[in-house]
């Protein structure tokens, strides 16, 4: 049985990334980073899966990449 998804919150993303918030937030806009998940009214994060998908080949990820 597959772990389940781990949530990223932003600072851990921005450590993992090495990435601005700026250029984070720019990346997501052009469809070159994935997206955040709603986790509560004024909460998101990042999928652990997407991210490290976006880690292993950061200038071949688009957002059609993404599995569901």
């Amino acid at each position: 049985m597959a772990e389940p998804d781990r949530i990223l919150r932003i600072r851990t993303v921005l450590q993992r990334t090495g990435l601005s918030r700026s250029t984070l937030y720019r990346k997501i806009q052009d469809g070159s980073f994935p997206r955040q998940v709603q986790i509560s009214i004024h909460g998101a994060g990042w999928r652990e899966s997407a991210i490290n998908r976006w880690v292993a080949d950061p200038a071949g990820y688009r957002m059609e990449d993404r599995a569901g």
